[in-house]
């Protein structure tokens, strides 16, 4: 948010670190949601199948990690 606020010239890498590190994470965390609860997590009686599909769409719609690791790359310069 300091980046942000004061228009630095990193705001480009450090989103890039953030989505990256946010796309593992929500990854991770949804899938291990529906494996604690089994099969049923993927129907619609729980949320857990719902976050999981999100998590999905949302990586694919705004970068996955392999993206945004290789445009962190690029804006420094390798």
């Amino acid at each position: 948010m300091t980046a942000l606020d004061e228009d630095s010239e990193q705001v480009a890498e450090l989103a890039s670190l953030a989505k990256t590190r946010l796309n593992d994470t929500y990854n991770l965390v949804s899938s291990e949601g529906v494996q604690m609860h089994g099969g049923i997590g993927m129907t619609d009686e729980y949320e857990i199948g719902f976050f999981m599909k999100r998590s999905r769409v949302c990586e694919h719609a705004l970068g996955g990690s392999a993206f945004h690791r290789d445009r962190y790359g690029v804006l420094q310069g390798y």
